[in-house]
């Protein structure tokens, strides 16, 4: 080795840091490359694709040969930069000291960081052309891989660890929230909602989105028969619910488009109405949203009434109510929280906690009630007088309307709270 010259040794070096930086871009390219577009351009049978999801498939080898090549031409860079520190200068102990320091700056920044940020920008530019070079060698040398690893499996069952078991960890609710959100997500923000909507269904039940008792638009038949006709002829809603002095004594629901073109008949009569009604349908109040979903498609229906467990009506919901969980709000409406110049919200308390939630993007608690009228008196544990001011679970609130027995307006002050 004395008798080769100073400028081939150098040359050698020169290649083992090339190689050193093919190995340490490779593993960042290949780790980093997007699977799905991987998985797309092997379905339109790209080659390269095909060779790069083959080594994947094979992440125990891959990892393995990356490592022993990296390592290998590490270790002969340094033997080789001792070599013409010791042979070729006179002073060897500073010489030495010297290269090292060099080759430590040479490996880091051309080795390593470099081509780990190239590869890292664009992976699939120098992950594809790597994987026609990895395959084949990896076939060549897989009886060294297979010796190292089995030696390295060895130690490991030593200590108790199974190296043949993979992991079975599972993202949890919040941490599938977390990838939807996290800051450089491709996903657009419009896709965002609809995911996290989607995510939320496993926690939701009917009673959290219903239209509760109170609002419920619907014909008493106890009422006279012009005020039913003028209340089918302004009806907002496309079916209503038909019943006897009480929601509770429903009769069924009435299709409006159905019963329009006998309006005018001479013959009319409230038995008309109940002729044209389809059966109701009764939803217990903790049918988890999802459930629901699939229950409104397989029979067929649109709308059903929200029971409690002695079969009281407590509210009623429709098939665009669940699919608003999803799609969020389908007709917006400006009133329910509006946002001032100085950063505060004006907020109708008859808005649900989800949907206040859901359009401001806070944290408020979803568990307990469902409207934020009844998250406020449960938390002061009565119902508070107007310019009462409060800090609700960590957001400052301000109480600008009541009625006897319940809030109607607050003011969100403008302190840790998130905008729209």
């Amino acid at each position: 080795m004395n008798d080769i010259p100073l400028s081939m040794l150098l040359g050698i070096l020169a290649l083992m840091l090339l190689l050193s930086a093919f190995f340490s871009g490779a593993e960042t390219a290949l780790m980093t490359l997007n699977r799905y577009r991987l998985r797309h351009l092997v379905k339109l049978k790209q080659r390269s694709a095909i060779n790069t999801l083959q080594l994947l498939n094979k992440q125990d080898l891959l990892n393995s040969f990356i490592l022993l090549g990296n390592n290998f031409v590490n270790i002969l860079a340094a033997a080789l930069t001792t070599f013409i520190a010791t042979h070729f200068y006179q002073q060897k102990e500073e010489s030495l000291a010297i290269a090292i320091l060099l080759l430590t700056l040479g490996v880091l920044i051309f080795s390593e960081i470099i081509p780990k940020k190239l590869a890292s920008l664009r992976p699939e530019l120098l992950a594809f052309p790597a994987s026609w070079i990895i395959l084949p060698l990896l076939k060549v040398f897989f009886p060294v891989i297979w010796l190292v690893n089995g030696v390295a499996y060895f130690f490991l069952r030593l200590f108790g660890f199974n190296p043949k078991k993979k992991s079975q960890d599972t993202f949890n609710k919040e941490e599938l929230k977390n990838i939807v959100t996290e800051p450089g997500s491709l996903i657009p923000v419009r896709y965002q909602k609809m995911l996290l909507g989607i995510l939320d269904l496993e926690s939701a039940t009917v009673e959290d989105i219903m239209t509760p008792r109170h609002e419920i638009v619907g014909i008493d038949l106890d009422a006279s028969l012009p005020d039913v006709l003028v209340q089918i002829k302004r009806s907002p809603h496309t079916r209503l619910p038909v019943y006897k002095k009480s929601i509770d004594n429903v009769e069924g629901f009435l299709h409006i488009r159905s019963v329009l073109t006998l309006l005018e008949h001479k013959d009319f009569s409230k038995d008309t109405i109940l002729n044209l009604l389809t059966k109701p349908s009764f939803i217990p109040d903790s049918t988890p949203v999802h459930n629901q979903i699939h229950r409104f498609k397989t029979e067929k229906i649109r709308i059903g009434l929200v029971v409690d467990e002695y079969g009281d009506v407590l509210g009623l919901v429709t098939l665009d109510d669940l699919l608003q969980e999803i799609v969020g709000e389908l007709i917006t409406d400006d009133d329910t929280v509006r946002r001032q110049n100085d950063g505060s919200y004006l907020v109708d308390a008859n808005i649900t906690v989800r949907e206040l939630n859901r359009l401001t993007q806070w944290a408020l608690p979803t568990e307990g009630p469902k409207t934020l009228n009844g998250l406020i008196v449960e938390f002061m544990e009565t119902i508070p007088e107007s310019g009462t001011s409060i800090k609700l679970h960590g957001y400052p609130l301000e109480i600008l309307k009541r009625d006897g027995s319940a809030v109607k307006l607050v003011k969100f002050l403008p302190e840790n709270v998130s905008s729209l």
